[in-house]
């Protein structure tokens, strides 16, 4: 009896080893299968992020080619206008565009003076200014006048 008993015993052991074995395998299988799958994912989002790189290097390239076009009009413009005033117009007219276009402009043009805006308005001398407290307040206050109503008139 003790022989059956150890075949049994033997037998159980196996089954559990099997079973053991075999979980053990699918499960390593799995974390293959997951491995391959989030480097597939990886992959594919590599490609994706590469291709939006390529495509923003595209967008600026073409941003740049355009605004140097509009420069070049810009400047073909200017050149044009001030060719055209040198024949249609005096010539100092005419000098004073190109220079303008080139960047040149002259120190002692009394039209090009730019004065710094002015936060206040002008006052009188002695007069308080707008951004007092008490700007515009009377001592003594009158009563507002009431506006006249109108008449309707029916027709």
């Amino acid at each position: 009896m003790h022989s059956t008993s150890i075949l049994i015993l033997v037998g159980v052991v196996g089954l559990a080893l099997g079973a053991l074995l075999a979980f053990l395998a699918t499960r390593s299988r799995q974390n293959i299968d997951r491995t391959q799958e989030l480097e597939l994912r990886l992959k594919e989002a590599n490609t994706k992020l590469e291709d939006f790189q390529l495509q923003v290097n595209e967008h600026f390239d073409q941003t740049a080619q355009l605004v140097h076009n509009l420069t070049q009009s810009y400047r073909d413009v200017h050149e044009y206008l001030a060719n055209s005033a040198m024949r249609l117009s005096s010539q100092d007219i005419g000098r004073q565009m190109l220079e303008a276009g080139s960047g040149q402009l002259s120190d002692n043009d009394d039209n090009l003076r730019v004065l710094p805006p002015r936060d206040w308005a002008p006052k009188e001398p002695g007069a308080k200014g707008t951004l007092s407290e008490d700007f515009g307040l009377d001592k003594e206050q009158t009563a507002p006048t009431p506006a006249p109503t109108a008449e309707v008139v029916n027709r």
